[in-house]
């Protein structure tokens, strides 16, 4: 009976091989699926839009501001930070902070803010074009989208906002999921 054995050298080899394999798919992956920084300042609303869109379906987690899970402030943080941009933790800090934008004005990108019980803003929202914006609506719910002319969030909106410097109106409406 004959046995072939390969030498210890193309074993190895071959481990190097197949590792720098499996690093060059994650790094692909992992460059692949970070959103790009804006090229211009009036980028900033369509890249804001179109990131949060690519977390519609993403689960809700109060206090999250991760890919685990998101609650409304903590999508909007991450969302900007993947676009450049530093912006305050909870929904109220975010409106004070954000220079004001007419609603009449909305741009994709911009933040639209809520008052869904108390006094204070607690809530917040991406806004995507043509009236709806994105948002992590609740426990047990999803980032999803909502529309600005429902009965329930017409009642409740109180401002905008925006993080992004824009010289030019932009008109990015994502398709939903």
């Amino acid at each position: 009976m004959l046995v072939y054995c390969r030498p210890a050298r193309h074993a190895s080899q071959r481990r190097i091989s197949n590792a720098l394999a499996i690093l060059g798919t994650l790094l692909f992956a992992a460059c692949s699926s970070v959103p790009r920084v804006p090229e211009s300042p009036e980028d900033g609303g369509i890249a804001i839009a179109h990131t949060a869109a690519q977390l519609v379906g993403a689960p809700y987690q109060f206090g999250g501001a991760d890919l685990q899970g998101f609650d409304c402030s903590g999508l909007a943080v991450y969302v900007h930070e993947r676009v450049g941009l530093e912006i305050p933790r909870t929904a109220e800090a975010q409106r004070l902070a954000a220079r004001p934008v007419a609603l009449a004005a909305l741009s994709p990108g911009d933040l639209v803010f809520f008052r869904i019980k108390g006094r204070r803003v607690n809530h917040v929202g991406i806004y995507a074009g043509a009236g709806r914006f994105i948002h992590a609506p609740r426990s047990g719910e999803v980032v999803s989208y909502a529309d600005l002319h429902d009965t329930y969030y017409r009642k409740h909106l109180v401002s905008a906002g925006r993080f992004w410097n824009s010289e030019a109106s932009a008109t990015y409406v994502p398709s939903p999921h």
